[in-house]
Formats: structure tokens, sequence, C-alpha cells
């Protein structure tokens, strides 16, 4: 292991001698209106506060070598809100971007969405763009925002898209396994989704990732997002590494670790 991950790793009292942390982490962050309504504030209020829980959660999962970091940022079920409050959180989003890039450069993370960022109002999708871009040759952590995002609208235009390459005679039905419907959704080229957690103690998925999370641990913790911190996550990573992830299978109990992999 690179030395430099291995003082990374002590500093939050992680190890990976007996298992290795999760490639791939995803959070469905929620909690945001039930923190600010607690403290007398508008809910607006509890999404701009969660932006610090972001922030941390993203420079902690790039010092840990985690590849790709997955946050549910607003489902396509988010447009039937109020108007106001869908107009302030594109908002955000726009000043995140704008104010995140110069940090996200520096901590080499790369940006990408999935979802169907279309819908998202022009200046949202601008800024979007410019980020996406602006830190395109990074090659260390990948953060992944899924924006107007719906589990099982991905599924459907993955359908369709395979159902149009067979009409065209371009693929044939019984071509079609695991991996080439993999291919066309739009976490195609993404690792595996090892770990989810999800904030607020909420037990459901939420229409999110869900062809993707069919063998994903997934951790709960009661923590509103806004009050999550680097020490929740690290919880949450000692737990996964806990697991026995048998895939519908049985552990070989005398395969060993090495170098971060099961032998």
């Amino acid at each position: 292991m690179d030395s430099d991950r291995e003082t990374v790793l002590k500093r939050y009292g992680l190890t990976e001698r007996k298992a290795p942390l999760p490639r791939h982490v995803a959070v469905i962050m929620d909690g945001n209106g039930r923190w600010a309504r607690t403290r007398g504030l508008p809910r607006i209020a509890g999404h701009r506060a969660g932006v610090s829980s972001i922030r941390e959660t993203v420079r902690l999962c790039g010092e840990l070598g985690i590849e790709t970091l997955t946050l549910y940022a607003f489902s396509t079920e988010n447009w039937r809100r109020p108007a106001r409050e869908v107009s302030l959180l594109m908002a955000l989003l726009r000043h995140y971007l704008k104010r995140e890039v110069p940090e996200l450069m520096k901590n080499n993370v790369r940006l990408a969405t999935i979802g169907r960022t279309r819908d998202l109002p022009a200046p949202a999708r601008k800024e979007l763009r410019k980020a996406i871009a602006a830190l395109s040759g990074n090659r260390g952590l990948t953060l992944v925002l899924a924006l107007s995002y719906s589990g099982r609208a991905d599924l459907i235009d993955a359908a369709r898209s395979l159902a149009s390459r067979a009409r065209d005679g371009r693929i044939r039905p019984g071509d079609i396994d695991e991996a080439t419907f993999s291919g066309a959704l739009s976490t195609a080229g993404l690792p595996e989704v090892d770990l989810l957690i999800r904030t607020s103690g909420e037990m459901r998925l939420s229409n999110f990732l869900l062809w993707e999370l069919a063998y994903s641990e997934l951790i709960v913790t009661k923590t509103l997002w806004p009050d999550f911190r680097a020490k929740h996550l690290v919880a949450a990573l000692r737990e996964y590494q806990k697991r026995e992830r048998r895939f519908g299978g049985l552990v070989n109990l005398n395969r060993t670790w090495k170098g971060g992999r099961r032998t």
C-alpha cells in the first residue's frame, strides 16, 4: 500500500489489513429539512448547511483513496416541491459549483453527473458544464452528482436505448446480458457501488440506483445530513469492513486479502 495512504488510514483509525475500503460509496443525503425545522429555520437553510457535509465527505473520500463518491443531490420527484424551494435549490447548486471548483481542483477531484440533467434550468446546466470541463483532467476521486435522477427513469432510458439498437440491427436481443444492460445506464463505466449510506434514519432507497445497489452494503445512520462529518463516515467505513460480502454465494474462509483485494 502507498505509504501516504497508509498514513491517512492510520490518522482516522482505519486499516486495510483484513478487508479493503469500498471503491464506490453512494450517499442519500437526507434530513436537511428536519435539521432546519428543529431550529425554526426555512428548509433552504438545511440545504445550505448540508454543503459543509458534502465538502468534508468529498475531502475525506479523496484522502482515503476511494475511487468514486455518488451523492443523491436532486431527484426527479424533487421537482414536485414548491417552486420557490426548487428555485433556491438550483441557485444553491450554481453557488456550490462556482465556490467549490478551486477546492475540488486542489484535491484532484473529477466531476461527473447522472440523471436527466437536461431538465435543469439553463444557468445550472451552464455552470455544471463549466465545472465538469475545469475538473476533467483530474485523476483522483470521481465525484458523481445525481441530478434530476430517478432509478426507474434510468432503467427505462436504458431499455429504450437497447430496444432502439435492436430495432436498427446494431444488437441482437439475445445478446443483451447484465453487462450490456449496465453499459446502457447513466452509471456506465463507474465501479460497482460497494456501500450505500443513508442519513436521517429513513429505511428506504427512494428510487436511487435501483440496479446498481443489488449487492451493495447498506448503512443507515440517524444523523441528519447537515450534521454528518468525518467521524460518521469513518464509522460507516469501519462497519462496512466488518461485513462479509458473499454476492449470493458462500465466503471461502481460506481466501485472504492482498493489496486491497480478496485472493
